[in-house]
């Protein structure tokens, strides 16, 4: 099982790169995301990699870090969601918005990718809400899952992020906004301070 691969890049298309790994090409599929990413033919690459191994085909996917990778197993757990649709999700979405799209039901962001319609985006949200514990998480993003924790248990950050929903915004852009100003402001910052602060980062 190919779980990681370090070489050079010999060739790259619309969904996948050729990684030489001294001299043996391995075509690994990748999200337009990860690819855009990459360094230029030639460039040395190293790639977290899923091996998926069926009756008629082996395949790799590659990831640039491990909380990718840990996403792509994490949607193709999903019905509905195999690697095609998986890596179209990625191609659109970070490992952190991804998060916040699942923490706060929003299913909008996710019919962004190719594949996903309204109906498939509610089953990802529903069916990974209580999983995204066992994602490695980056610092950034486990600041980011308190706050999304916050907002759905409720609280200030609740409270903020409905008023401003209320106010007109979509509940994506109130939760980011709330979300930073929930890390500068820290755990005490109460609701006045949070909308404040809110509405101050929309209209940046």
């Amino acid at each position: 099982m190919i779980a990681k691969l370090t070489g050079v890049i010999d060739s790259t298309g619309g969904d996948w790169v050729v990684v030489d790994v001294a001299g043996v090409g391995y075509l690994v599929f990748c999200s337009s995301r990860t690819l855009a990413a990459l360094p230029g033919i030639g460039k040395a690459v190293s790639l977290f990699v899923e091996t998926h191994v069926r009756e008629d085909h082996i395949h790799l996917y590659g990831f640039a870090d491990v909380a990718d990778r840990d996403w792509f197993r994490l949607l193709t757990t999903v019905q509905g969601v195999g690697a095609r649709v998986a890596l179209s999700v990625q191609s659109v979405l970070s490992a952190t918005d991804l998060m916040q799209a699942v923490l706060v039901q929003d299913r909008t962001a996710l019919t962004r990718a190719s594949g996903v319609g309204p109906k498939l985006a509610s089953r990802i949200v529903a069916e990974l809400k209580d999983k995204v514990g066992g994602v490695a998480l980056a610092a950034p993003a486990a600041a980011l899952a308190g706050t999304a924790l916050a907002a759905v248990d409720g609280g200030p950050v609740a409270d903020a992020v409905s008023a401003l929903v209320n106010l007109g915004y979509r509940r994506a852009e109130a939760f980011g906004a709330v979300a930073h100003a929930a890390q500068a402001l820290g755990p005490e910052a109460g609701i006045e301070s949070l909308i404040r602060a809110g509405l101050k980062e929309l209209s940046a």
